[in-house]
């Protein structure tokens, strides 16, 4: 019989078709993405090679690369690496490709220590610095491989098993796409990728994307199977044959073929795949089932080389045997060459070989490897070592080479392998007696380090685990541990909301640290300051902070010193210029001292300096560079990474942008939940139909971060008032208030912003309450509403702005809070409300916010208009409609059209809606309105009581009510009533 590898492509007309679409666009510079999923054996292999040589047939050039199952570790970006260097490499045809890459790679330090494990390290205070330069450098050299008319095609199979960083690699290639002349074609295994499968975030952003073409592979029907066995066997089966075929593989091709083998040559069909797998081996002589069986240890794919270093090492297989052995495993196409390595035919076969293995023959198998790699360390990577050994259980090289390839994964801007590289060498430690010598730093510093990388990869809770173990672990080294008191302290910022603990860390180590100026003095007093200054203890953080600054200074660390004068420069912030100065001045002190930590901490601040002080043109460009600063350096996971994102969302809210953000799957849990609350903003705004469900679920996590209760909180009660729910806005403002109160001080600024909206409802509460029967709640209202302006005032007062006074946001809440009040007691009482108040708040928020700007510009249209000065009402309703129709405020511009309808206003765009109710039913409606029973308002239409009770039947029938007030409230905001 013949293989599949030996026949025409069977079936799969469609996925060729579509590939050779995205060929020809890619030829043409339109870039894409082919995602080919199926389950293993489905036959994605066959395909994908097919479409290579089509693809290289016609011109372009194909690179195959591969990922590797090395357990939950991985090596970073193993396939990319394996594409450069298939790349650099001359064809004969193509050489110019080949040194126009070479140049490129030349160029680039960050590209060229990929393909070069023993080149020089990165300094791992530098250790940063070329993340972007990574990415974007692999984004180029594949760019420039492709060429119109002959576009790059790079291959990615399996994966299912790409590490992390593979993943990274790949959001990066297909958010920037533009013009490029390339193809990637991806493969992964349906059936492995479940709900808590890493590659599960990454397929959804894929999905998504207008690029990606998405192909699953379906199994052979029972006509396409019948097609398969007949070409492999050179003639069909016999019918009961291809019956027990079609009915054991159910149309697996891999399965299929393996069934129809080992059936010939047998005389009789095995049961399981298992057992047609070993019935294949059964008839290779016994040097090559060694043989193979030692590359099943490997994985589907292994070097040639280190195969031959590993058979070397292992009983039976002396160096003739291994070179016989792998000329005839290749040509039972058992084994296939594949460039410089040798791989299974397909997975599924290396990893039933590997399973049919005793303990035994594992662990010998695997310390042959160990024992060839490190003989010869350009055979392969620490991470394999270290695979090898803990699989081989050589502990002590377990640990070794784990260390070795977290220092690799760190210098090649990996956090989530370094992390894990790490907790490996962690968990070995206390078998290993000589651990110190083997990696030549205590665990202690492992510890750290394992922190350090925690927190750059989002993981706060994982970096305060870390360290306060460590810290506990050192009573017996008291200066030891009070010097690193500081460091626990400062994670604990990025996740503890009262700062308890890390107050008390703070205290312990300046118990113990001695009184002479040292680098770890000032880093304990610039945290403890940054904690008084959360706080807003002001007086209090600059004491510590310029303690900081002195003892820094007199111990020589500009890094202490770079924290502490970034934080004064927060409490400076009521001078802007002044604190962006002694920011700008902190930030070139950081990156002097190489403190990455620092430096963005300082671009953060520099920026939220100018967003507070109003220049929101300053803060954008300033977060623009701070966000492709963090991007650049792989640090937009880190807490200030997610809290740059955080005041973007904000930043693009206030000047008018209500589209909603792109979703990013795949985020730690803290920062999705931070983005979320970011987001509510813009989605009350736009009318968002999910907003109250959303504000909901983020309730439960009021108590992780204050932020996230005043801002789901506070956007969860404009969405209540939208939606005519004002008790529950009045009651929840009460709650957020009552929680955050305890959580962070009574007079929290943010008090201002929850108090005016509390004062929006009860006003919109008492205006609906003013049109219909009288409601003894109204002095209720009025009196609610007095006590929510006099704490919005006191607040204001004793809240203690930083710097002293408030800004321009805060001012421009105050004056709205003041106005809401003006309008609560117009409603109440009937005087109408000073339309000053309201051109005063619009005042205030035109320092750069649009949409609140139009919302109070349309309740200062009301204002006008209820004290008779209907052309300026027309003029200031037409600026606040146009507003809100131009960001796509859907709540606010049918609130401003009902009511200029109601007010009969001549607006652009505001006509009357055409009622749904007659003539007399409005009569009747707006008499209702005004509190009269049915005698009454037969008596005024001269109609009779009976008839004016069918009217009010038909109105509450159309308007979907069930009571006259709630028809009165429903046909006010329609517009169907008059002002």
């Amino acid at each position: 019989m013949r293989r599949s590898s030996q026949i025409p492509l069977i079936a799969r007309e469609h996925q060729v078709a579509g590939f050779r679409r995205s060929f020809d666009r890619a030829a043409a510079g339109e870039p894409g993405v082919l995602l080919v999923g199926g389950d293993a054996g489905v036959g994605k292999t066959r395909l994908v090679t097919h479409l290579a040589t089509q693809a290289a047939q016609t011109g372009g050039r194909v690179v195959v690369a591969h990922c590797v199952d090395l357990g939950e570790i991985g090596i970073p970006y193993l396939p990319f690496t394996e594409a450069l260097g298939h790349l650099q490499r001359p064809t004969g045809t193509d050489d110019d490709v080949a040194s126009c890459v070479a140049e490129l790679i030349a160029e680039r330090p960050a590209l060229a220590r990929l393909l070069d494990p023993a080149g020089p390290r990165t300094a791992q205070d530098d250790q940063h610095a070329e993340r972007l330069p990574l990415l974007d450098g692999l984004a180029s050299t594949l760019a420039a491989a492709g060429r119109p008319g002959a576009p790059l095609v790079l291959v990615v199979e399996d994966l299912h098993w790409a590490d992390p960083s593979t993943r990274d690699v790949l959001r990066f290639l297909v958010t920037r796409l533009r013009t490029e002349h390339l193809l990637l074609v991806l493969t992964y295994r349906s059936d492995d990728v479940d709900r808590r499968h890493p590659l599960r975030p990454l397929l959804a952003e894929l999905h998504r994307s207008e690029r990606v073409d998405h192909v699953e592979l379906d199994p052979f029907t029972a006509g396409e199977l019948r097609e398969f066995t007949t070409a492999l066997n050179d003639g069909p089966l016999p019918e009961a044959d291809f019956t027990e075929v079609l009915r054991r593989s159910e149309g697996n091709a891999f399965f299929a073929e393996e069934l129809v083998a080992a059936g010939l040559a047998s005389g009789m069909l095995p049961w399981s795949l298992a057992d047609v797998l070993h019935a294949r081996m059964q008839h290779l002589d016994p040097g090559v089932q060694q043989l193979v069986r030692l590359a099943s240890v490997a994985g589907r794919q292994v070097r040639e080389d280190l195969l031959r270093a590993a058979a070397e090492r292992t009983p039976g297989l002396d160096a003739a045997t291994t070179a016989t052995a792998l000329r005839d495993a290749v040509t039972h196409q058992v084994l296939a060459v594949e460039g410089a390595h040798l791989a299974f035919r397909h997975a599924l076969l290396a990893e039933a070989l590997y399973l049919d293995l005793l303990p035994g023959e594992r662990t010998a198998m695997h310390l042959s490897y160990l024992a060839a790699l490190l003989d010869s360390a350009d055979l392969g990577s620490a991470a394999e070592r270290a695979h090898h050994a803990q699989q081989g259980h050589d502990l002590p090289t377990a640990l070794a080479a784990s260390y070795d390839a977290a220092v690799r994964a760190r210098d090649l801007l990996a956090p989530t392998e370094e992390l894990r590289h790490l907790e490996q060498v962690l968990s070995l430690w206390d078998s290993v007696p000589d651990a110190v010598a083997r990696v030549g730093v205590d665990r202690v510093e492992v510890a750290l380090d394992a922190a350090a990388a925690a927190s750059r990869n989002g993981q706060p809770q994982r970096a305060v685990q870390l360290t306060r173990r460590t810290v506990e672990s050192l009573d017996a080294d008291r200066r030891r541990q009070a010097s690193l008191r500081h460091v626990l302290a400062r994670y604990l910022l990025d996740v503890e909301e009262d700062m308890t603990e890390a107050t008390r860390q703070t205290d312990l180590a300046l118990a113990a640290l001695p009184a002479e100026p040292t680098e770890d003095l000032a880093a304990t007093l610039a945290v403890r300051g940054r904690i008084e200054m959360n706080r807003d203890a002001d007086d209090a953080a600059r004491d510590f902070l310029e303690r900081a600054v002195d003892v820094a200074h007199r111990a020589r660390a500009p890094q202490a010193e770079a924290d502490a004068l970034a934080s004064l420069a927060v409490i400076e912030v009521g001078d802007p210029e002044t604190a962006a100065r002694l920011i700008e001045s902190a930030m070139h002190r950081a990156i002097d001292a190489g403190s990455l930590a620092a430096e963005m901490r300082c671009r953060y601040n520099l920026a939220t300096t100018w967003y507070y002080a109003g220049r929101l043109d300053d803060a954008q460009e300033l977060l623009r560079q701070g966000l492709a600063r963090a991007e650049e350096t792989g640090t937009t996971r880190s807490s200030t990474g997610i809290s740059m994102r955080m005041i973007a969302e904000l930043l693009r809210y206030v000047r008018g942008d209500l589209t909603e953000a792109p979703r990013r799957d795949g985020v730690p849990a803290l920062e999705a939940m931070v983005l979320e609350s970011a987001g509510l903003y813009a989605a009350v705004a736009r009318g968002d139909e999910r907003v109250l469900e959303r504000t909901a679920a983020l309730q439960k996590d009021w108590d992780v971060d204050g932020f996230v209760a005043l801002i789901s909180g506070g956007c969860r009660i404009d969405a209540l008032t939208y939606a005519g729910r004002y008790d529950e806005a009045v009651d929840l403002a009460e709650a957020v208030v009552a929680h955050l109160g305890a959580v962070w001080s009574t007079y929290f600024l943010g008090r201002i912003w929850i108090s005016a909206l509390a004062l929006a409802a009860l006003a919109d509460a008492a205006e609906e309450a003013a049109v219909g029967p009288a409601d003894a709640q109204q002095a209720e209202r009025r009196e609610a509403g007095d006590a929510l302006l006099a704490v919005a005032r006191e607040t204001a007062e004793r809240g203690r702005p930083r710097g002293g006074v408030l800004g321009p946001e805060g001012r421009a809440w105050l004056r709205r809070a003041e106005a809401e009040h003006a309008r609560l007691a117009a409603a109440t009482d009937g005087t109408p409300a000073d339309p000053a108040l309201w051109e005063a708040a619009v005042r205030e928020f035109s320092y750069g916010y649009r949409y609140e700007t139009a919302r109070s510009r349309f309740r200062w249209a009301q204002a006008l208009r209820a004290v008779g000065d209907r052309s300026a009402a027309e003029l200031e309703a037409a600026e606040a409609l146009h507003e809100a129709q131009e960001m796509g405020a859907r709540p606010l511009t049918d609130t401003v059209l009902a009511w200029t309808r109601r007010a009969r206003l001549a607006v652009p765009g505001a006509r009357r809606e055409s009622s749904t109710l007659t003539e007399r039913e409005e009569q009747v409606l707006t008499l209702v309105a005004q509190g009269l029973s049915n005698r009454q308002i037969g008596e005024q239409l001269y109609i009779s009581t009976k008839t004016v009770s069918v009217h009010v039947s038909n109105v509450l029938a159309k308007l979907g009510v069930s009571g006259r007030a709630e028809a009165v409230a429903v046909a006010t905001r329609r517009g169907l009533l008059a002002v």
